[in-house]
């Protein structure tokens, strides 16, 4: 089956041309999200915003469901005294991800620091961050394989995992490793400041 390509919009931004399963997987990772993007493909009349087409409301629907269960979810961090962020580095592969969480961040003040897999983020340590988000998943190897050396170089640097293969094991493994919570993907902007305002206080 062909698959279906629209153009996107959003704002003044130019139009971006993608398939069907791009957009679907846009809206369930929270990067388009309700009243932020106009759509446009063959046989609508003009411009729609994609939670008003029927083939894309049920993914609005899924995501909408979805965060609402992991608000519930979340592990709650172990308690940390409040203290000042001003670097704060994410460690993951997928692009699409980091640029949807830098956004957040960097639109709230902090400075944002990207690696793509283990041994970048080794190398971005020297730049002092003060929060850590890392997957557990990367391509050359566990994620947690680099929390021994995040500790060494600045033991009170905070780390939250962010992963789409959590389980409860998982979790009480990296809460008992020294990781302050656990995040699972996707995860919405409201639900990374929410974390924030926990147990961090913005310089």
């Amino acid at each position: 089956m062909t698959e279906i390509k629209y153009d996107v919009k959003r704002g003044a931004d130019i139009y971006r041309l993608i398939l069907y399963s791009r957009l679907r997987s846009w809206i369930l990772r929270g990067i388009i999200k309700r009243d932020e993007a106009i759509v446009w493909r063959s046989g609508l009349s003009g411009w729609r915003k994609p939670e008003d087409l029927e083939e894309l409301k049920p993914y609005f629907k899924q995501k909408y469901e979805e965060d609402l269960k992991r608000d519930k979810q979340i592990t709650q961090p172990i308690f940390f005294p409040k203290r000042r962020i001003g670097n704060i580095l994410i460690i993951d592969d997928e692009e699409d991800l980091c640029w949807l969480l830098s956004n957040i961040l960097r639109a709230k003040g902090y400075n944002v620091i990207i690696a793509n897999n283990i041994s970048e983020g080794v190398a971005r340590l020297k730049e002092s961050p003060d929060l850590v988000f890392l997957d557990l998943k990367l391509p050359d190897g566990e994620g947690m394989n680099i929390l021994p050396k995040i500790k060494e170089i600045n033991s009170e640097t905070l780390v939250t995992v962010i992963s789409a293969y959590g389980s409860a094991e998982k979790r009480e493994k990296a809460m008992k490793e020294g990781v302050c919570s656990f995040i699972d993907k996707p995860f919405t902007e409201e639900t990374i400041l929410s974390l924030l305002s926990r147990f961090l206080r913005k310089s």
